[in-house]
């Protein structure tokens, strides 16, 4: 279960994010959708305990993110925007790493990295660097990582970036099997991701939320794209076969959001 509790971020006088409140139960797929720069990324990172809010509480599993993060991070995987930040190592040894770290023991730590291999597709490249592999590939090993410890909730920042149609099929399969027996959270910007997948969509926007609840509810005709563009001041939908890419976030919030991937890319390069 993830559980957000009035999260708000400010930086100065900006609102990043404004006292947002949602939980989500296991088996449940969620998109967090907005436009670029609307507070997702923020949110990911407060969600996942690499930034502290300003106000409220986030939780992983019924564990505070912040005040019993391992806990947390024992039910979390955790896939952010840029994938993995550990360029010279090969994806084999990233995993091993991973866990290692995450003190799984040798042979459930041997068999896991076999099935997230399979799973992720990276058979081909898992004696490259990652730093040499295309960004799909990346993405993917991102990916593997996240699931190697098998955990209970999933949070993925934008993960079919970088991916070809036939990957992001793929991964719309794994998503659709993950969300039998997991809890996961997607953040993403392109409209019919969220119509794939998720059964559910935390829409927001310059750091509010503006809808919770069901796909079918928020759509219209079975798209989402005339409620998005209306409820995120976007004007009149584009027309058939217009862009699917939600886009027009605010300069501002989309410079506090880098600030954030910074300063969060830092504390885990660094633990």
């Amino acid at each position: 279960m993830i559980e957000a509790r009035g999260l708000s971020k400010y930086y100065g006088p900006f609102v990043a994010v404004e006292n947002i409140s949602f939980v989500i139960p296991q088996g449940q797929v969620v998109a967090f959708l907005g436009p670029n720069g609307a507070g997702k990324t923020t949110m990911m990172r407060m969600l996942t305990g690499y930034l502290a809010p300003s106000a409220g509480s986030g939780a992983i599993a019924g564990h505070d993110v912040l005040g019993d993060r391992i806990a947390a991070s024992r039910h979390l995987g955790y896939l952010p925007e840029n994938g993995p930040i550990y360029p010279d190592m090969t994806p084999l040894e990233l995993l091993r790493f991973f866990g290692e770290a995450r003190e799984l023991p040798a042979e459930r730590l041997k068999t896991r990295i076999e099935d997230v291999i399979d799973l992720c597709a990276l058979e081909l490249v898992v004696e490259k660097p990652i730093g040499k592999l295309s960004r799909g590939y990346r993405q993917r090993v991102g990916m593997a990582q996240a699931l190697l410890h098998d955990p209970a909730v999933l949070i993925m920042d934008e993960p079919t970036a970088g991916l070809d149609p036939n990957q992001i099929r793929q991964f719309r399969e794994n998503i659709q099997r993950l969300g039998r027996t997991k809890t996961l959270l997607i953040s993403t910007h392109i409209l019919h991701e969220a119509e794939a997948v998720a059964d559910r969509v935390l829409l927001v926007n310059n750091g509010r939320l503006l809808f919770d609840g069901p796909v079918d509810e928020l759509a219209e005709g079975g798209s989402l794209e005339r409620p998005f563009y209306r409820l995120t001041g976007g004007g009149a939908a584009p027309g058939d076969g217009g862009e699917d890419h939600a886009s027009g976030g605010e300069p501002a919030q989309e410079a506090a959001e880098a600030e954030a991937d910074a300063g969060a890319e830092k504390e885990e390069a660094t633990g």
